[in-house]
């Protein structure tokens, strides 16, 4: 066998086990930030226009109901689901 070409099969498998964990790397961080924003969403935003509101009130400014929570799934599922309210 030609050492050439154990060399290269080398660097591509090198190659190949980078580039996969660069992947895994890249897809975790995705799902860490998904759920960063989930949770800022679900816990934090009721809080923050629960104060809004009280601040407006005693300024005397009349404020909309604030929006509802909603998520597009791309996986198919479509608005809040209430099991991962409660986490």
């Amino acid at each position: 066998m030609n050492p050439g070409w154990l060399t290269a099969a080398v660097l591509v498998c090198v190659q190949a086990v980078l580039f996969i964990r660069w992947l895994y790397r890249r897809m975790r961080d995705d799902e860490i930030a998904r759920a960063f924003v989930r949770d800022v969403a679900t816990n934090h935003l009721p809080h923050i226009y629960a104060a809004l509101n009280a601040i407006a009130r005693q300024q005397g400014i009349e404020l909309e109901e604030p929006p509802l929570v909603r998520f597009v799934d791309l996986k198919g599922h479509y608005g809040l689901r209430f099991t991962d309210a409660g986490k």
